[in-house]
């Protein structure tokens, strides 16, 4: 059986949220979710003409997404579809489990997933290809200095999604 890819917008704080998933029987509201992009983000999905518009099948994300910007949710309980290298999905895993309002290093994360030092740059580059922004907190992850640094949606949304959250470190910014 083939799935069904689906999409659509909802309008957030940061901009017209683009939402991707596909059809699925077992997840929770029918759509397990593929992707969650922001407007202009690096590495961000484009709607695909063989893709069907269908907001409903979104209600349960949307409806999330729309407490957690009221301030009213801090988990997300959701189905994603599996994806990527599994480094990345450990990495990805130990995003997971940071905690909404905290932040961790790049270097917390390495160790997290019991990766060496050395492979900090490799846990940049799979938080970087994190496809399902805001849900999986790659937002919660800065330099070790305590500076905002890389988030494919934009340092200014990074920072607007640390404040939502009332983190501490949200005072400097860097692009590196």
């Amino acid at each position: 059986m083939t799935a069904t890819t689906v999409h659509t917008t909802l309008g957030s704080p940061l901009g017209d949220l683009l939402l991707v998933g596909e059809r699925s029987a077992t997840a929770p509201g029918g759509t397990a979710l593929a992707s969650l992009s922001v407007p202009d983000q690096k590495g961000g999905a484009t709607v695909d003409g063989a893709w069907s518009h269908d907001p409903a099948a979104f209600a349960e994300i949307a409806a999330q997404l729309t407490a957690y910007f009221e301030g009213r949710r801090t988990r997300f309980d959701l189905a994603y579809v599996p994806g990527g290298t599994p480094f990345q999905q450990r990495v990805w895993q130990a995003l997971e489990a940071v905690p909404y309002g905290e932040t961790y290093t790049y270097g917390d994360i390495a160790t997290r997933i019991g990766a060496p030092r050395a492979a900090v740059r490799a846990v940049g580059t799979a938080i970087g290809r994190n496809p399902l922004l805001i849900v999986r907190p790659c937002h919660r992850v800065i330099g070790a200095d305590g500076t905002l640094t890389g988030y494919a949606g934009g340092l200014h949304r990074k920072e607007q999604l640390l404040r939502l959250e009332g983190a501490a470190c949200v005072a400097g910014t860097r692009t590196g």
